[in-house]
């Protein structure tokens, strides 16, 4: 399968559980950072950050590399947008 010319591939079990972890550490040290510059932020704010960790730790896994170039990065970004457009459109249907 493809997505704008990169070719995709299937991450493993061991592969989507090790980069869930991952981004959920991430998403702790940046919870942690944004407290200590006293940035606290809301529910849905860390939830939109959770959202794109865990998009950035598996995208690798799928084949999308940033550092590969522009279509990569297109890719990245795009995929990051319609994420958190549905989580916006999802939190305003269900509160």
């Amino acid at each position: 399968m493809h997505l704008i010319g990169i070719p995709l591939r299937k991450p493993s079990h061991n592969e989507v559980a090790a980069s869930t972890a991952m981004a959920v550490g991430l998403w702790l040290a940046g919870i942690g950072v944004m407290q200590v510059a006293q940035l606290a932020p809301g529910r849905a704010d860390a939830g939109a950050l959770l959202l794109v960790c865990l998009w950035g730790c598996l995208s690798v896994r799928l084949g999308i590399r940033i550092d590969r170039g522009g279509r990569h990065l297109l890719a990245s970004l795009v995929v990051s947008a319609l994420l958190l457009g549905v989580y916006q459109m999802l939190r305003h249907l269900l509160a």
